[in-house]
């Protein structure tokens, strides 16, 4: 293992869903970006890459700037994708991607076959969990292996000492998925879209309710009315901070033996069973990772990449989690301690709660986000863009409700600053006190050399 002075400082990777996202990540400090087309990618929404044009001014910008463009490759194909895989893909290749992110071995077998050349990253889906694992695809002339999301700091270290040839990349930031690596089948059974074709829904991310239930003398379940339910949440919570221990040498909660249903919003009446085995709960909504504070340790084992999940995100998260982790990644490789302040400025993300997910072991209740169901925003909160800047003011695309008195954060490459807002022009220049929210673009007094910038209001 190298010493903090000769730590070499891992690749920052960063989703890209647009043109301005990409160049917001490079701005604030990502070495490379990933995008899709949705006909082969896990992404099947559209995004601005969707059109060939886009996809090589991407790559060329990417170039220009001395920056890496990778281009996601990783649907699990149906017979009918594999007709048109090869044609489709072959303008792709002609652009020079610095490399194809991959998951299936049949159309990474493909492509090594008609483009050996080519880099190929074997994708998070194809679930990489061991160093055999990692020495296989090696042998099969992959140059990356992302590894899933599933194994500790201790076991990617075995892997990167095991494997000290291959390129190895882990994920930091962004949504955690129910199944293993996000090979799910929740959209498909409920809509019909397959999330391992690029059709989820996010089934996971709904409105479900959790009810009590009791075994019938036939064995099937049967709903507990709530008002035969009494429940203390203070004194359950206290009950189940005492009985549960860390994971590895923990004791399941009495509760857990019980049998429990799930209601979703739109399927009112649909009662589905849950249960509990020794792995854990399936309860479904998943908080997000944020390994912000294992930077320095990857680091050290010798990870080549980092990665931030969200091709869907907004500008705001794309900069925010590109400038955040530039921040912890150069302070690792400086041998500076880690700044626990990197940790609240994530907190001004939309996000469910944060878990750093299985790198270290938990408390079992740290696993899932039980008890808020929905994104929520700390601390801070993306209320505009920063169009121009001219004589003082600047001119702003207002995203979210903000007044003048606020403490308005200015997020730029060049580093940022809290300001407090003294005034606020509407389109006809007249002042006034709040612009309430998306849709308006009004002006505020601001520097010059914070032409381009992003606002948050500190709550």
């Amino acid at each position: 293992m190298s010493s903090i002075a000769q730590l070499k400082a891992p690749e920052l990777l960063l989703p890209a869903g647009s043109l301005e996202k990409m160049h917001a990540a490079f701005d604030f400090g990502a070495d490379a970006v990933y995008a899709g087309q949705p006909r082969y990618s896990l992404r099947a929404r559209n995004n601005e890459f969707s059109t060939l044009d886009v996809l090589q001014k991407g790559i060329d910008d990417a170039h220009a700037r001395g920056k890496l463009f990778f281009v996601a490759s990783n649907i699990f194909p149906h017979n009918s994708k594999l007709k048109t895989y090869l044609n489709d893909m072959e303008p792709v290749i002609s652009m020079k991607p610095d490399a194809l992110i991959m998951a299936d071995p049949g159309l990474i077998m493909m492509v090594r076959e008609k483009w050996p050349e080519v880099n190929v990253h074997l994708s998070v889906q194809a679930n990489a969990v061991n160093w055999a694992d990692v020495k296989f695809w090696q042998k099969m002339g992959l140059t990356r292996v992302i590894l899933s999301r599933e194994l500790s700091l201790d076991e990617i270290e075995e892997i990167k000492q095991r494997c000290p040839e291959m390129e190895i990349e882990v994920f930091v930031h962004g949504a955690l998925c129910i199944a293993y690596s996000g090979r799910c089948l929740l959209s498909g059974y409920f809509n019909h879209r397959d999330p391992n074709q690029g059709t989820c829904t996010n089934s996971c991310r709904w409105d479900y309710k959790v009810e009590n239930a009791t075994e019938n003398e036939t064995g099937d379940l049967q709903r507990i009315p709530v008002e035969t339910i009494k429940f203390d949440f203070n004194k359950a919570l206290e009950e189940a901070n005492q009985s549960f221990s860390a994971m590895g040498d923990m004791q399941r909660h009495p509760l857990a033996e019980r049998p429990y249903l799930i209601e979703e919003a739109g399927r009112p009446g649909n009662f589905m069973p849950i249960l509990e085995d020794e792995h854990g709960t399936y309860i479904m909504n998943s908080k997000d990772l944020r390994a912000i504070e294992h930077v320095e340790r990857l680091a050290k084992i010798g990870v080549d990449s980092l990665k931030v999940e969200g091709r869907t995100k907004s500008l705001y998260y794309v900069a925010r989690t590109a400038q955040t982790y530039r921040r912890a990644i150069d302070d690792a490789v400086a041998g500076r301690p880690f700044n626990e302040r990197l940790i609240s400025e994530l907190d001004g993300l939309a996000n469910r709660g944060y878990t750093d997910g299985f790198y270290q072991r938990h408390h079992t209740q740290d696993h899932q986000n039980y008890m808020e169901g929905v994104s929520k925003a700390h601390r801070s909160q993306y209320v505009g863009n920063v169009l121009s800047v001219a004589d003082g003011w600047a001119e702003v695309e207002v995203k979210n409700r903000f007044s003048v008195g606020d403490r308005i954060e200015i997020i730029h490459p060049s580093g940022n600053e809290t300001v407090t807002l003294s005034e606020i022009r509407n389109k006809h220049n007249e002042a006034i006190d709040v612009i309430g929210g998306a849709g308006h673009k009004v002006r505020i007094p601001l520097q010059g050399k914070y032409d381009k910038a992003l606002l948050a209001r500190m709550l």
